[in-house]
């Protein structure tokens, strides 16, 4: 077995996954049709395939927006009935308190092991503040502002372009990494558990 794959066996396991709904797991671009309120929103790539794999982990997992119910219900419409909505916090971002308190709702007892994927800056800064691991999405939250389908009429120079300014971004905040979609999350997922290995901390 390749030595990769026994650290990441003998790594620390994950303790809980916090996602940002809008711009993470669902179509950022259905936020700006005002018409019927994001009743055609869509998983993101690789959205539904990475929550399927933590389940299967048995790795907790919630959503957080600030946007009110009345539009996240039906943005939430087509994501797996067990993963959890985390109850809207009465404090904005990028106060630390709506992470913790989606972590309470999981019946999550330690900050360590606990990661936040988003593509909204202030929610990382949430994360960020709250101690959690951050990993930032540079093509599909609101840095890019596109949806699935405007980011792929986009050029490959179009895309570098916003790619690289939303990667910059990201990284400015502080976030401990930057991937471009969930597709890429069960990679950089295993990475944070090797950085937790070799004892880092976020």
């Amino acid at each position: 077995m390749p030595h990769a794959e026994i650290a990441v066996a003998a790594a620390p396991s994950l303790t809980a996954v916090l996602f940002g709904l809008s711009g993470c797991l669902v179509d950022f671009g259905s936020l700006a049709r005002t018409d019927s309120p994001c009743a055609d929103a869509e998983a993101t790539p690789g959205a539904l395939k990475i929550l399927r794999s933590l389940k299967e982990q048995g790795v907790p997992c919630a959503w957080l927006d600030e946007l009110p119910p009345a539009v996240t219900t039906p943005l939430c419409a087509g994501l797996p009935g067990w993963l959890k909505a985390a109850s809207p916090s009465s404090i904005r971002w990028p106060a630390p308190h709506a992470c913790w308190q989606a972590l309470m709702e999981l019946n999550i007892e330690r900050l360590e092991g606990c990661v936040l994927v988003s593509g909204e800056p202030r929610l990382l800064q949430s994360g960020l503040n709250a101690g959690l691991w951050t990993i930032g999405l540079a093509s599909c939250g609101s840095l890019c502002g596109l949806s699935p389908q405007q980011w792929q009429a986009l050029t490959e120079q179009q895309r570098e372009h916003k790619r690289g300014k939303a990667t910059v971004a990201l990284y400015g905040l502080g976030v401990h990494s930057v991937i471009d979609h969930l597709g890429e999350l069960g990679t950089c997922l295993a990475d944070i558990r090797l950085r937790q290995l070799k004892g880092e901390k976020p």
